[in-house]
């Protein structure tokens, strides 16, 4: 089966409105994508993700509402599955959900919610809310917490982890994984999809991981290789400022040869799923992003 292409909302980067939100709904849901997401940050410049991902379900029809990553240690998990259960209620049972750890001490301390034994508390949240899909009470004498969701159990739920030791806890309990690459998409999809499918086969699992990569990319602006490493180094401003710099320098997909490239590569690992991030709110960029992907859509039909 061919790999398809996802493409999240630019919400990392500046200049957001409700028109242009909108307006990027409706081009996804028409265009050749599979899916339409977004990720979560607190002490940053993004809107906020569920809400975000509330209006991408009510604007769209067909692609799948992907949540990439929620944080689960900054919610409590009776609201936290709540609020999944209403956007799978909202997009007639579209959602897709991505789970991990994040990386920002500053998140959990505004959110209230300690740093500490993260990846313990993810497990435990993933059990808690796969129990609350199914119907349990969240203690003795409650009602259960609804929406009930389309499939029984919840949403599939996908793991944010990239390293071998959180792979292997997330084959316990997961879909699959949803990793991301910053410089060598290939290489770093192969190692991280064949990390994940031991891993699968060492826990018992009877079905082979769902695999999903992704990347940052600008196209169809001025100077594009400049707006995607100044997107880069904000995004990644909880780095110091020479890794951030570094890693930025780093992300080259600012050409359709670039991309094409990276879409070819990651399906060569194996990838089912590709995930395009962009790096600015230019409807130019929407537009060039979707001719490469229908182009690519076309010459493998």
């Amino acid at each position: 089966m061919a790999m398809t292409v996802g493409l999240s909302l630019p919400t990392m980067a500046v200049g957001a409105t409700g028109a242009l939100l909108r307006e990027w709904c409706d081009y996804i849901d028409q265009g050749p994508f599979s899916s339409i997401s977004t990720g979560e940050r607190v002490t940053f410049l993004n809107p906020e993700m569920t809400v975000t991902l509330a209006v991408a379900a009510a604007r769209t029809e067909r692609v799948s509402i992907f949540g990439n990553l929620w944080v689960p240690m900054l919610h409590e998990p009776a609201m936290l599955a709540k609020q999944i259960a209403t956007l799978d209620l909202v997009s007639d049972g579209r959602v897709v959900v991505a789970l991990g750890v994040g990386g920002r001490p500053h998140d959990y301390t505004a959110a209230g919610m300690k740093f500490a034994r993260r990846h313990e508390r993810l497990d435990e949240i993933v059990h808690e809310l796969r129990a609350l899909w199914s119907g349990v009470p969240p203690f003795p004498g409650a009602d259960p917490v609804g929406p009930a969701t389309s499939l029984p159990g919840g949403p599939p739920i996908l793991s944010g982890a990239m390293g071998p030791k959180a792979i292997a806890r997330a084959a316990v309990w997961a879909d699959g994984i949803s990793g991301f690459s910053l410089g060598d998409v290939g290489k770093e999809s192969a190692t991280m999809n064949a990390l994940a499918t031991k891993a699968w086969e060492n826990a018992g699992r009877i079905t082979s991981p769902r695999l999903i990569n992704g990347t940052f990319c600008v196209l169809g602006v001025d100077e594009p290789q400049q707006v995607l490493e100044k997107f880069a180094k904000t995004y990644l401003g909880f780095f110091d400022d020479a890794l951030a710099s570094a890693l930025a320098q780093g992300c080259r997909v600012s050409t359709e040869e670039a991309l094409l490239d990276v879409l070819q590569e990651a399906e060569e690992a194996c990838c089912e799923e590709f995930i395009v991030v962009p790096g600015t709110w230019d409807l130019g960029c929407l537009r060039a992003i979707g001719d490469v992907v229908a182009s690519r859509t076309t010459t493998n039909a």
